[in-house]
């Protein structure tokens, strides 16, 4: 089972280029797409969706009794296969979450009563909200929402399933609730988690693809993107005024506060200088590092820098 998007192009009539050239090879298990806000992911969840058209390229689905499919020409064969949890997913609040799942099921196409029964209760236990199945919609709290939408997505047992920005807004709890909630889903299925939060892609994701201004800047298995920054990142706890100094010298992935103080992350061949301490890698460094490329004339510079410090 294996998703293959190839050169696919998207640019929007106010000329903002959403897409371009993108090109993945997404297997079945979990798969994160990262991004900033505005970087297309989620022009290229719709794109896969079938909700809109691409300029160019193509994308296509294998895995099914049919063989592949052209996801782009063929939309209503994507649409069996598919399940779909958008970024803004609404509700009818007024409307309990068992009926509403009881008339979705029937959009999909599950007629029978009986079998819809069935497949309504099994899924509102799966994703815990059996005990809630008659309360409305409007009473739910950000997390259940998100389950109900889950829900709705795994009806007539998907084969690829796509997650648009899913844990946004959710409290801790409900985020981890979620978070495992699509980890058992996706033992069987393809599953897409488009997000901006790395912590849910180095949680779940056995592969990513980091995407920005519409391009895919990296991609690949996130131990192995990690274990590449091994022994070029440092770290230093620095002052206000020393930040902008060490900017203008060094490759900063980021600078926060820990323990009320504030820390620096550098990229750097070597050791940039007195103060700094080796430190661990992880995926939000290889996130901050590939959204924000060094310039070749800095990173030929980058060892004289670190020497001189």
């Amino acid at each position: 089972m294996e998703l293959r998007i190839s050169h696919l192009s998207k640019r929007y009539a106010n000329s903002v280029q959403a897409l371009d050239d993108v090109s993945l090879t997404i297997p079945a298990g979990m798969f994160g797409l990262l991004g900033p806000n505005g970087a297309g992911k989620s022009t290229l969840m719709r794109t896969l969706a079938t909700l809109q058209e691409a300029d160019s390229g193509t994308a296509s689905f294998t895995g099914v009794d049919a063989g592949a499919i052209d996801m782009l020409a063929n939309k209503e064969r994507v649409r069996e296969v598919l399940g779909y949890l958008p970024q803004e997913f609404g509700v009818y609040p007024k409307v309990t979450a068992i009926d509403l799942l009881d008339h979705l099921a029937g959009l999909k196409g599950i007629s029978d009563a009986g079998k819809r029964k069935t497949v309504v209760q099994q899924l509102l236990q799966r994703t815990n909200l059996w005990e809630a199945r008659y309360r409305r919609l409007g009473t739910f709290s950000g997390g259940m929402k998100q389950r109900f939408g889950i829900a709705q997505a795994l009806l007539g047992n998907p084969k690829l399933l796509i997650v648009d920005e899913p844990t946004a807004g959710l409290d801790p709890e409900e985020r981890l609730r979620f978070l495992n909630l699509l980890a058992d889903i996706g033992e069987s299925v393809v599953i897409i988690l488009s997000t901006h939060i790395v912590a849910d892609v180095s949680d779940l994701c056995r592969q990513v693809a980091i995407i920005n201004r519409g391009k895919v800047v990296t991609s690949g298995d996130p131990l192995t993107l990690i274990a590449e920054l091994k022994d070029h990142l440092w770290r230093r706890y620095v002052t206000h005024e020393e930040l902008a100094d060490l900017k203008a010298r060094h490759r900063i992935v980021s600078s926060r506060r820990s323990a009320g103080r504030l820390v620096i992350r550098v990229h750097s061949e070597g050791n940039p200088g007195a103060g700094f301490e080796p430190t661990t890698p992880d995926l939000e460094d290889v996130y901050f590092l590939a959204l924000h490329p060094a310039p070749a004339a800095a990173s030929a510079a980058a060892p004289q820098v670190s020497q001189a410090v």
